[in-house]
């Protein structure tokens, strides 16, 4: 095994971190799922040869995409989770006292595996608001009969079963599956990196057509290429930057404390954007 994991993001530019051992390697169905000990960032899960999470940086990702789209619906009971293997946003979205039932569709039990051996902090798999399910997330939405007042879109880079999720039709079957009053949130790639910009394009367009309320926020995850994140928040009603979502988070601020990221100030700060970030996705 090597002593260096790399991950390249354009030509021989990337990111490198220094291995330990390989603890989990399996190739599924769908994918190669692979942990690693390194030398920094704890145990570390890739995907397709692709950083997913680590133990010491994963809270930046699942707080920003969760709790964004909790607070900004009025009272989630019903969340459905497409995606999230690791088990780290469902962890997040059950510390909501409203919620009432969580459905965590994962299309590969080999990533849920893998989190619940190596990564036992960031998943809450025994809680009983919790029901995680194998199938395909794009073929569950479409059947959807009860709404759902969130839906989380926790899913990878879009290639092989992840690319659909950047599709204009899915988020068509989202808005279907969602209450009068719901919203979304979904991780949108990385604004430094040019070959992502398609992909962003994709989504934001297409949920700009669809909700009347669709916002890009930001978030700074390390181990992500070029450390600078995206992800999208939209909605049927609620403006997430609007005096009562500022509200929720407020009357919150006691077991929000607990948090390593997100606070009612990050929040806000999310959804104001560079220049440049703005321009990806102007029409």
């Amino acid at each position: 095994m090597p002593l260096q994991y790399n991950e390249f993001y354009n030509e021989q530019t990337g990111l490198t971190i220094g291995l330990k051992k390989l603890l989990f390697s399996e190739q599924s169905e769908y994918q190669l799922v692979e942990v690693y000990e390194t030398d920094t960032w704890g145990n570390l899960m890739t995907i397709d040869d692709m950083v997913m999470l680590s133990e010491r940086d994963e809270f930046v990702y699942h707080e920003m995409l969760a709790h964004t789209a909790m607070f900004t619906h009025p009272n989630p009971k019903r969340v459905l989770i497409i995606g999230g293997g690791d088990g780290g946003t469902a962890r997040e979205v059950l510390k909501h006292a409203s919620v009432q039932h969580v459905d965590m569709v994962e299309i590969d039990k080999t990533v849920v595996d893998a989190s619940k051996l190596h990564f036992p902090g960031v998943g809450d798999f025994d809680n009983p608001k919790l029901n995680v399910l194998y199938e395909d997330g794009i073929a569950f939405v479409k059947s959807v009969q009860t709404p759902y007042d969130v839906i989380i879109i926790d899913g990878s880079d879009p290639v092989g079963p992840a690319e659909g999720l950047f599709e204009k039709d899915f988020y068509q079957f989202c808005i279907d599956a969602l209450s009068d009053d719901g919203v979304l949130t979904a991780q949108t790639e990385s604004p430094w990196v040019e070959s992502y910009y398609p992909s962003m394009k994709k989504v934001f367009y297409a949920l700009d057509d669809l909700f009347p309320i669709s916002k890009m926020y930001i978030s700074y995850i390390p181990l992500y290429p070029a450390g600078m994140w995206s992800m999208a928040c939209a909605s049927k009603q609620e403006d997430p930057l609007g005096d009562d979502v500022q509200k929720r988070i407020s009357s919150s601020s006691d077991w929000l404390a607990g948090l390593k990221y997100y606070n009612t100030e990050v929040h806000k700060a999310a959804f104001a954007l560079p220049n440049f970030v703005k321009e990806i996705i102007s029409r």
